[in-house]
């Protein structure tokens, strides 16, 4: 027993890296989460040594990002080796930092601040220009969605927050004299959220409308890499019409095709006059009840000046334009409306401005050689008479709960996520974005509907269900009577309202650790 004691907690051995992959959504081990980083809270009370620590810190956040989202390197080998070196890097700041203010504070004030500091750091990767916030701590509980009905108050920063405070205290429970006061503390905390997420079933309400309306989602199985460009696209237009035809009827209000499902690049000012739009606006023609929304390859003219965004790219005319990633609702008036997806994929859709240098290495391993432009803000589409809101979420930007709360604030009241996760190929990577929408619809309240070109297409209901999910590499439609749900959750009215309170409250305890020497010379 000692001798096994000794190979898992050896600095080489990475034993936290491998619990967090081995608890990671699609995995049945979930319950691992609470006793991951375990092993680095022993390395760190067991390491003087800053440099040692830091080098077991960062092989056992390597493990992670590698075991967990190594299938990056099918869409951009380039993105893939970018993501998980830069994330590896920085998920240990926070750890430095608590190492640094438990020497300075104490334990107390220390063990507190691993939570404050890696919420913050949570916090500040979903809102700045290198996010990549897959591996938010909260996102491990996607494949159980009934052990955290309470995102709809906290959304993943409360779960990220109950995996390290449960870490924290179960390794305190080592020490003898606090044994059996912290476990019974560590069993008031796992058991409470799960008491909460039963008892909120009992107590939502709701106000349902439109109980006879049904959504049409469309999974054509276009393959990603060859199929797609190599293709005459009105032969996929064909087969996406098809599709929906066997499935639309006379109560059909919304049909959702997936991201880029119209396979041909356009200028948004030519969309109208352009021959294979055409045959997209002859299909809503015959369904005069329906919006489509789809996904497609747009381009936008901005004339001789360059308006100055990192964005920008120069014809070889000499004049300026935009590419985008960008979703369309379209009625059978042929009137349009558009949304430009907003949260970018680093090295794959975007390079942070000051990353810009890097624009033409990123290109040759498959990655953008500048960045994609992005709306402003959500858009929600709507048509007069149809009890659908949805709100246009493209792909990547469905693992940002945030601002997903944003479209349900301006007046959405369905989720339509559209998506191509052929790009991954048949990996854990499909299966993970799926799960991640069941806790979006938990922290809206609302049904989610997801297109998703090989799969999984399915909706979710507003407790995390799955229904109707297709197989990957299948062609199908679905169908499903969905209500119009108004209402908003308090995660919806507020948004990340705990990371806003957590942050300033870090930055005041590493302000603390950084001036103790000063304040013990001047108060002796």
């Amino acid at each position: 027993m000692l001798q096994l004691k000794k190979i898992l907690l050896h600095p080489l051995f990475p034993l936290s890296g491998l619990l967090l992959f081995a608890c990671w959504p699609n995995s049945p081990f979930t319950i691992l989460a609470f006793v991951g980083f375990m092993p680095l809270l022993w390395h760190e009370a067991n390491n003087t040594n800053r440099a040692k620590f830091f080098f077991i810190l960062f092989l056992n956040m390597l493990v992670w990002n590698v075991a967990t989202t190594w299938w990056i390197w099918n869409a951009s080998p380039g993105g893939a080796v970018g993501a998980i070196l830069a994330n590896s890097v920085l998920m240990c700041f926070p750890w430095m930092l608590f190492n640094f203010t438990k020497k300075k504070l104490g334990n107390a004030i220390g063990y507190l601040s691993l939570i404050l500091y890696w919420i913050s750091w949570e916090y500040l990767h979903h809102n700045w220009e290198l996010s990549w916030p897959w591996l938010t701590l909260g996102n491990v509980f996607a494949t159980h969605p009934n052990w955290v009905r309470w995102y709809a108050a906290t959304g993943t920063t409360g779960g990220s927050v109950w995996v390290l405070l449960l870490n924290i205290l179960l390794f305190y429970a080592v020490f003898p004299e606090r044994k059996i006061r912290v476990a019974f503390l560590c069993i008031g905390i796992i058991v409470l959220p799960f008491f909460i997420s039963v008892s909120l079933a009992f107590f939502e309400k709701k106000i349902i409308q439109n109980l006879g309306a049904n959504i049409v989602v469309v999974q054509p199985n276009v393959e990603a890499y060859t199929e797609k460009f190599s293709t005459d696209p009105a032969i996929l237009i064909d087969r996406m019409i098809k599709l929906s035809d066997k499935e639309i009827d006379a109560e059909t209000r919304l049909v959702i095709w997936p991201e880029t499902a119209i396979p041909t690049q356009v200028w948004e000012d030519e969309i109208s006059r352009d021959n294979y739009y055409k045959l997209v606006f002859d299909f809503c023609k015959k369904y005069p009840q329906i919006l489509l929304v789809t996904g497609i390859d747009s381009y936008k003219k901005l004339g001789e000046e360059n308006p100055g965004r990192f964005s920008v790219r120069q014809l070889q005319s000499g004049g300026y334009y935009e590419a985008f990633n960008t979703a369309m609702a379209i009625d059978s008036s042929a009137n349009f409306t558009l949304y430009h997806k907003s949260k970018l994929v680093p090295g794959v859709e975007s390079l942070p401005s000051w990353l810009g240098f890097l624009g033409k290495w990123f290109d040759e391993f498959g990655g953008t050689s500048g960045s994609l432009g992005r709306s402003d803000s959500p858009v929600v589409f709507s048509l007069a008479n149809n009890p659908y809101k949805p709100a246009p979420i493209i792909c990547y930007e469905s693992i940002y709960g945030n601002y997903v709360t944003e479209y349900v604030r301006r007046g959405a009241n369905v989720i339509t996520i559209i998506t191509n996760d052929g790009w991954w190929g048949n990996t854990p990577g499909y299966k993970q974005h799926m799960s991640y929408a069941r806790l979006r619809a938990i922290e809206t309240g609302l049904w989610v509907a997801r297109s998703a070109n090989t799969g999984i297409s399915c909706f979710i209901s507003p407790e995390g269900r799955v229904i109707a999910a297709q197989p990957w590499a299948t062609a199908a439609a679905i169908k499903m009577q969905i209500p119009a749900i108004q209402r908003q959750t308090f995660y919806v009215r507020h948004g990340d309202w705990l990371s806003r309170i957590v942050w300033p409250m870090a930055a005041l305890i590493l302000l603390a650790a950084a001036t103790s020497k000063w304040w013990k010379r001047n108060l002796q």
